[in-house]
């Protein structure tokens, strides 16, 4: 690994849950890329970047809508569902308590704060997008402290840890061949010149 990686990892937002609904069929993965994308208080924008490899990736790509969740830090349950397994075998969200949001997708109850958000624009990075949301809808608990990645890192349970470094190999080396194979992408909409 070169040496600038290690403090890259700290470069990271707090870790989110990001659900969607496509062709029927909801899915949900765990992020530690999703930004506020927007200073406006009027125009509620934010960012998540999706590894093409997860099977939520072509879900939002298609659906054209996603719900980030802000978790708080004792909701360690909701990564091991969302993050410890794929959602190609079998439902990740049978587990947890959520209803059916504004856009369609699925609204995890008792987060610290959702964000239903309606994809506005796209930029492809080799071995992920970068998704552009706005968002449409909006609310949660308010209270407790955000999870981190370091909190994730260090609470993955002894019998799930060589899972866990497996998947982050595997990432990793995705990541790693598809760096150089960008292409451009462009939104609904901006086809022909505009939203």
């Amino acid at each position: 690994m070169c040496d600038g990686y290690e403090p890259l990892r700290a470069l990271v937002s707090p870790i989110v849950a990001v659900t969607t609904t496509y062709q029927g069929r909801s899915n949900g993965l765990i992020v530690n890329s999703a930004l506020r994308a927007s200073l406006s208080p009027e125009k509620l924008r934010l960012s998540v970047i999706v590894h093409k490899f997860n099977h939520s990736h072509d879900m939002i790509f298609g659906a054209g809508a996603f719900t980030a969740h802000l978790l708080r830090s004792d909701q360690l349950d909701i990564v091991e569902a969302l993050g410890m397994r794929s959602g190609r075998d079998g439902d990740k969200l049978a587990t947890l308590p959520h209803v059916r949001g504004a856009l369609g997708t699925p609204v995890l109850k008792e987060c610290l704060a959702y964000y239903e958000c309606e994809v506005v624009n796209v930029m492809d990075t080799g071995a992920s997008t970068f998704f552009l949301g706005a968002a449409k809808a909006w609310g949660g608990e308010g209270a407790g402290q955000a999870m981190m990645s370091q909190h994730v890192r260090m609470s993955v349970p002894p019998e799930r840890q060589a899972q866990y470094d497996a998947d982050l190999l595997a990432g990793q080396e995705f990541s790693t061949r598809k760096a150089e194979e960008i292409a451009p992408v462009v939104w609904r909409g901006f086809e022909s010149g505009g939203a």
